[in-house]
C-alpha cells in the first residue's frame, strides 16, 4: 500500500514539473514573440527591458538573442550587447543566426574589427552572413572591403550584388566602376530582373561618372520614379540642367507621376539654367498639395533668386511661418547676387542669433562683397567666433574687389597660421588684381598659387587665365602669348565662355565669334548696329579687355562686339517683338567692356537687360547696373 502511495506521488510530481516546465517554455515563448512585437515598433528600449527582467528565468535561444542584440545595436548600447556576449554558451556562438546578428551589431556600434572577428570564427558561412559583413563595411565607411569580400563568394545572390554596386558607387574610381562593370555584364540572367539590382547598378553609373552608360541603361530598365530621380540628379551634378529638364517632358508622355523629390531635382535644375521663363512654367507644374512642404519651399526661395526674381523669393519666403536658418539663408543669398546688399544687411539683423550658421556668414559676406559694402563687411566678420575657409575667402574676396589688397593678404596669412592654404582666397585675390590691372600683385599671387597649390588642375588653369588676361591687358603679349602656349603643352584646357537666352520656350547658346546660328547674318547685321548707336552715344571700346593677338582682319570692335553675351543680345533685339525683359545667363564673369557697353544699350534701348554671369546677376537699366560697376 506504501509503495502505491509512493508512485502515485511520484507520478503527480512528475505531471506537475511536466506542467512547471510547460509554463516556462510558454513564457520563453511569449517573451521572444513580445521583444520581436516591441523591436518591430522600435521600442527597443523596452524590448531590451523585457530580456532583462526574464533572462534569469529562461533558456536562452537563438531567437532571443536575436532580439536582444537587434535592440542593442539600434541603441548602440556597446557595453550591454558585449555583456550577452560573453554569456552565450558555445552552441549559441556556433548558431548562424546568432552570430549575423552579433556581426549586425558590432558593425552598427562602429566596432568593424569585432564584426569581422564574429565574422572569421564561422564555419560554415552563410550568404546572409556576408552580406552583413559587407553592409558593416560599408557602413564604416571601407567599401574597398566590402569589394574584396565579394569576391571571395562563388554563388551571390540579388541583395551581395546590391551591395557590391552600392560599394562601388560609395568609392566612386575607376577601379571600381571597373569591377561593378563587369560584375554587371556577368551577373546570371536571373538577376537583371529584379528592381533592386538595376536600381543599384544605376546607381553605380550615375555615381562613378559613367554617364554614357547610365543613360544606355536607363532606357533599358522599367521607368520608376526613383530611376528617374536617380538620371535626374547624375544630370544636374554634371552641370548639365537641361538634360534633366528634357527628362522631365519624357517623363511626363511616359505617363509616371512626379513626386516632390522629382520637384525638387528640377528646381535645382532651373536654378542652375538661370533663366526665368524655363523656371516659371516648371513651377506652375507643382501641385500646391507640395508647395507646403518647406523644404520645397526653401528651394524655390534659392531659385527665384538665381532667376533674378527677388521679389517672388521674397513672396516665398514671407509665407513660411516658421523660417529655419535655410529659408534665411537663402534670401539673404538671393538678395546678394542681385546685388541688394542692405537688403540682405536688414534680413541678416533681423534673423535670430541661434539659427545663425557657417553658410549664412558667407552668404552675408557676398553680399556685402557684391555691393561694396566693405565697412559692414568688416563689422559683421569681427563678430564671428569660429570662422572656416569659406567665410574667409568670402571676406577676402570682399576686400580684394574693394582693392584692400594688403588687408586681403594679412586675412590669408591669418588663416593659415592653423590651417592649409586654400586656393579660391588667392584666386580672389587675383580676380581683385585683373580689376584693377595690377600687374606686379597678379605676378606676385600666382607664383604663391603655382607654389602652393601644384595638384589643383582645375584652379591652376583659372588663375593661369586670368593671369595672361592680366599680362595681355598690360601690354604683356609675348609673356601672354607664352603662357598660353605652356598652358597648351601642358594639357590644360582653358573654359571655353557660354551664352545663353530663351526665346519662345527655345534655348540659343552663342560662344565669341559664334556663327552657327540659323540667323547668324540677322545677328551680326545688329551687332554692326549696335555698335554704331554706341559710338554716336560716346562708349569707347576698351582694348585691354582683349587677351589674344588681333588678326589682320580684326579690329578691337569686332572683337568685342563679337562677345557670347553680346551675341546673345542681340538675337533677343531681332525678335518681334522686342521681349521687354531681356534675359542672359554667361558661364565666365562678364568683362568690363561688355559691362559698359551694355549699360549703354539700356538706356539707347529703353530696356531692362538681366545678364548672370560667374559670379553675380546683373540688372541693367536706363544706363545703370544693380552692381554700382562693383563686379
Amino acid at each position: 500500500m506504501f509503495s502505491i502511495l509512493i508512485s502515485i506521488s511520484h507520478h503527480t510530481n512528475s505531471k506537475f514539473l511536466t506542467h512547471l516546465r510547460t509554463i516556462g517554455n510558454l513564457r520563453k515563448i511569449n517573451v521572444e514573440v513580445e521583444m520581436k512585437k516591441l523591436n518591430d515598433k522600435q521600442q527597443y528600449t523596452k524590448a531590451l527591458d523585457l530580456f532583462d527582467q526574464h533572462e534569469h528565468q529562461l533558456v536562452l535561444t537563438d531567437r532571443l538573442i536575436v532580439q536582444a542584440m537587434k535592440a542593442c545595436s539600434q541603441l548602440e548600447h556597446l557595453e550591454r550587447g558585449q555583456i550577452i556576449h560573453k554569456k552565450l554558451s558555445n552552441n549559441l556562438l556556433d548558431n548562424n543566426y546568432v552570430q549575423t546578428s552579433l556581426i549586425n551589431f558590432y558593425a552598427h556600434c562602429g566596432r568593424i574589427t569585432d564584426a569581422q572577428r564574429v565574422f572569421d570564427s564561422s564555419s560554415n558561412k552563410t550568404l546572409i552572413q556576408y552580406g552583413s559583413m559587407m553592409k558593416g563595411f560599408i557602413k564604416n565607411r571601407m567599401p574597398e572591403k566590402a569589394i574584396e569580400l565579394f569576391t571571395s563568394l562563388a554563388s551571390p545572390d540579388s541583395v551581395i550584388f546590391c551591395l557590391l554596386f552600392n560599394s562601388c558607387a560609395r568609392l566612386r574610381t575607376t577601379t571600381a566602376l571597373d569591377i561593378g562593370r563587369k560584375v554587371w555584364s556577368q551577373m546570371p540572367p536571373i538577376h537583371y530582373q529584379n528592381k533592386y539590382v538595376l536600381n543599384a547598378a544605376l546607381d553605380m553609373f550615375i555615381k562613378c561618372g559613367d554617364l554614357s552608360n547610365a543613360e544606355k541603361f536607363f532606357a533599358q530598365i522599367k521607368h520608376t520614379t526613383n530611376g528617374y530621380a536617380q538620371i535626374m540628379t547624375c544630370y544636374n551634378e554634371q552641370r548639365e540642367p537641361m538634360d534633366t529638364i528634357n527628362l522631365y517632358e519624357k517623363m511626363k508622355k511616359e505617363g509616371v507621376r512626379p513626386d516632390s523629390i522629382i520637384f525638387l531635382l528640377l528646381i535645382n535644375a532651373c536654378a542652375q539654367h538661370g533663366v526665368e521663363s524655363r523656371a516659371r512654367s516648371i513651377v506652375s507644374e507643382i501641385p500646391s498639395s507640395m508647395l507646403t512642404d518647406r523644404k520645397l519651399r526653401n528651394s524655390l526661395i534659392h531659385l527665384w533668386g538665381k532667376v533674378s526674381c527677388v521679389s517672388e523669393a521674397k513672396q516665398v519666403f514671407e509665407q513660411i511661418d516658421q523660417p529655419n536658418h535655410i529659408s534665411y539663408t537663402a534670401m539673404i543669398n538671393a538678395y546678394g547676387l542681385n546685388g541688394l546688399g542692405h537688403d540682405a544687411l536688414e534680413l541678416y539683423y533681423r534673423m535670430p542669433s541661434e539659427m545663425i550658421v557657417e553658410k549664412t556668414y558667407a552668404c552675408i559676406l557676398n553680399a556685402c562683397s557684391h555691393s561694396g559694402l566693405v565697412n559692414e563687411a568688416r563689422s559683421i566678420f569681427s563678430t564671428i567666433s569660429m570662422k572656416n575657409k569659406w567665410i574667409y575667402t568670402a571676406m577676402i574676396d570682399c576686400l580684394s574687389r574693394s582693392f584692400f589688397f594688403e588687408e586681403a593678404k594679412h586675412l590669408i596669412q591669418e588663416f593659415e597660421r592653423y590651417d592649409s592654404p586654400y586656393v579660391p582666397m588667392y584666386v580672389s585675390l587675383l580676380s581683385g588684381a585683373r580689376n584693377q590691372n595690377n600687374l606686379s600683385l597678379a605676378r606676385e599671387t600666382i607664383h604663391r598659387i603655382q607654389e602652393l597649390f601644384q595638384n589643383a588642375d582645375e584652379y591652376l588653369v583659372s588663375a593661369a587665365t586670368l593671369f595672361t588676361n592680366i599680362l595681355a591687358s598690360s601690354g604683356e603679349l609675348d609673356e601672354a602669348s607664352q603662357m598660353r602656349h605652356d598652358m597648351y603643352r601642358s594639357g590644360a584646357k582653358k573654359r571655353s565662355g557660354l551664352s545663353w537666352t530663351e526665346i519662345n520656350g527655345e534655348v540659343a547658346k552663342f560662344r565669341v565669334q559664334d556663327r552657327s546660328h540659323p540667323r547668324t547674318q540677322e545677328i551680326y547685321d545688329e551687332l554692326d548696329r549696335i555698335e554704331s548707336e554706341l559710338i554716336e552715344h560716346g562708349h569707347k571700346f576698351d582694348s585691354s579687355w582683349i587677351t589674344r593677338p588681333m588678326m589682320p582682319d580684326e579690329t578691337v570692335e569686332s572683337i568685342l562686339n563679337s562677345h557670347s553675351e553680346r551675341l546673345a543680345l542681340a538675337y533677343n533685339f531681332i525678335q518681334r517683338p522686342i521681349p521687354s525683359r531681356i534675359q542672359i545667363v554667361k558661364n565666365l564673369r562678364i568683362c568690363g567692356d561688355c559691362h559698359g557697353a551694355i549699360k549703354l544699350i539700356s538706356r539707347i534701348r529703353q530696356c531692362q537687360i538681366v545678364i548672370r554671369d560667374a559670379n553675380r546677376i546683373h540688372h541693367f537699366a536706363d544706363g545703370k547696373c544693380s552692381c554700382n560697376d562693383h563686379f
